[in-house]
Formats: structure tokens, sequence, C-alpha cells
């Protein structure tokens, strides 16, 4: 009990910024269910699983999504309810076959009863028959596919324990006094800080044997009518890349991290710095009529959906004077090359 004049600690509601749940001690809840839905479909949706040695499977949609989540504090302690249960749509491919073969995964209890994700369910079911189609369910149900499901699964708890819940338990007064003294020492600018602050901005204007070269950044987004996996073969397979440009491509016959690539008669070269399967692409990457000294970083994005595939070319530290012409050189030499040759759109020209 508390002594007479001081009070019990509980309800002293000044001490709290907001008056309100002083020192956690109330249970207060939070209701996570729309935010989950949303947060599993996006962790799923046109993610891609891959085995090597089988094929791969593309997930299209999130069909069923059932459940609820709670995220509560009680005396500072957060505890977590959830229990869901989830169906996806899937399609894929087997290793050298155009077939496309779809099928469902359904996770029947998904809930905080599960210590470990080996305990959750996961059951492959399929649409298309026949041998290869097995393989593709035998690689989902064992191996690298169930890994990979249950792997978002987890994805999805931690981002509900972490990102959702940060605002639950309110800061104490002594809390939001450091903080505010730690915002106060992060606004003053030392020396060194200052140096860095400066390189930023001379990034957007680089001085090249004593002239400046104003820099810019290209954003292109494009649909084409084909699959991740068939757009990702074109921007990476030495064969495919000849076919839609129409000479030698100097590089190996896959990319690969850290191999070189010559294009188009010398006129593009660069080097391949990230190569993610089916979904992202980073490059070092110039054009040989650039002033020497300069290239830029190439981001490619691919993004499987219902209909298309959409490629985002994000690429920064481009000669402000050459925006123009590099923008028009990824519409005529890739997107429309590629249009034209492999039947990804209709041809534009």
């Amino acid at each position: 009990m508390a002594k007479w004049g001081e009070g019990d600690p509980r309800w002293i509601v000044e001490e709290r910024p907001d008056a309100t749940n002083v020192n956690n001690w109330h249970w207060t809840e939070k209701n996570a269910d729309q935010w989950s839905k949303a947060k599993i479909k996006e962790l799923f949706s046109n993610h891609i699983i891959e085995s090597p040695k089988i094929g791969n499977v593309v997930i299209e949609e999130v069909e069923k999504c059932d459940g609820e989540a709670r995220a509560n504090n009680r005396k500072g302690k957060l505890i977590f309810f959830y229990e869901w249960e989830i169906t996806l749509k899937w399609k894929g491919h087997v290793n050298g076959s155009d077939e496309e073969i779809t099928g469902k995964i359904d996770i029947p209890n998904l809930s905080e009863e599960h210590d470990d994700m080996e305990d959750v369910d996961v059951d492959i079911t399929l649409i298309t028959k026949g041998p290869k189609a097995d393989a593709l369910k035998e690689m989902l149900r064992k191996g690298e596919g169930v890994k990979n499901i249950r792997g978002v699964l987890s994805n999805y708890v931690s981002a509900l324990k972490n990102e959702y819940s940060t605002d639950l338990i309110k800061p104490k007064k002594g809390d939001v006094e450091t903080k505010a003294a730690t915002k106060t020492v992060t606004k003053t600018v030392t020396p060194q800080g200052q140096a860095h602050k400066n390189n930023e901005t001379s990034m957007k204007n680089l001085d090249i044997g004593g002239n400046k070269v104003e820099l810019s950044e290209i954003n292109i987004e494009e649909d084409m009518k084909c699959t991740g996996q068939e757009l990702f073969n074109a921007l990476t397979r030495k064969d495919m890349i000849q076919i839609f440009t129409g000479g030698e491509a100097k590089m190996h016959e896959q990319a690969i991290e850290g191999g070189t690539f010559e294009l188009l008669g010398g006129n593009i070269t660069g080097k391949y710095i990230e190569v993610l399967p089916f979904t992202k692409i980073v490059q070092e990457w110039r054009l040989k009529s650039w002033p020497a000294g300069i290239s830029s970083q190439v981001t490619i994005t691919i993004k499987q959906t219902k209909e298309d595939t959409k490629i985002t070319i994000k690429q920064k530290g481009v000669p402000s004077k050459e925006v123009e012409s590099t923008r028009e050189g990824w519409q005529r030499y890739y997107f429309h090359a590629m249009k034209r040759s492999f039947g990804f759109g209709a041809s534009l020209f």
C-alpha cells in the first residue's frame, strides 16, 4: 500500500504526457485484423518459390484469409493472439517446359500456439494433373517449397510483433525526457556530419576534370505481356539479349553478380552488381557517349501480376543532358525490341 501523501504510481496521471494508462498498468488491445490481411497479401502476392533442379512457382493471389489477430499490452508486457486460415492460388513451370501448372496452397491453422513454424500445416493441391504437376507439388510439399512458405508466415508474425505493436507500450515521463534529449543531440551538426552532408549534395554535381556535370535520376515503368521468369531470362541470358538487341553481347552465358557486359557494339557497358532470380537486377551501367568517368546505377524490378508483368527501371547518376536520349533508348532498344522479338506485347513500330 502506498504511503499517505505519495499516492499509488498506477494512478498518478500527471506523470504521463498523455495522462492515459499510467505506467502501462491497464490492459490495452489493438485489433490487427485488417492490418494482418493486408500484410499477408503483401507478403504472398507475386511471391516466387524456385527450385533450381525442378522449376518455379509464382503465388498469384491470396484467395482466402479468414481469422483474427490482436496485440495486447498488460503491465508493460506485449501479448499476441492470432489465428488464420489462408488459401493461396499458384501457377508454375517445370524446368524446360512451357506447360503452365496451377494449384492451391492451404494453411488451415496458423496461430500463436505454434512455437515452431515447423508445426504449421501446409497442404498442397493440384488443379493441373500429370507427372510435371506432381513434381511441382512435391517441391512445394517438401524441401525448398514448404520452408519458403513457412518463412513468409514467420515474416508476418515478426511484422505483427515489431511493426504493428510499436505504440502499444506508452513512454513514461523519464522515457520522454530521454528521447527529447536524444533528439536535441541528433540535431547538432558536427564537422564530420557537415562534411557528409556536403558529400551527399556533391553527388548531384560531379566534377570531371574541372568540369561540373549535373546528374539526374530516371524512373520508367512498362507493362509486358509475359511471365516474370520470361522477362528475367530476356534480360539476363546472353542468347536472348543478342536476339532483341540484334548484335553480339559480350558477357557470360547468363548474368552473374560481378560479371561485366558490353551491348550494342560497345555503346552500352557495365557490370552486374545484384542478380535476384525473376525479381531484381542491379547494374553499373553507362553509355559510350557519356563523359569519361561517369557510370550510373540501374535497378530493374520485375513484378508479375495476374494480367501481365511490370518492369520498373530506376537509374541514378545520369548526366542531365543525356536524360531524354537515355529514356528513349530504354524504350526503343529494350522494351519495344523485346515486345517485337518475343511477343511480349503489341509491336509499337
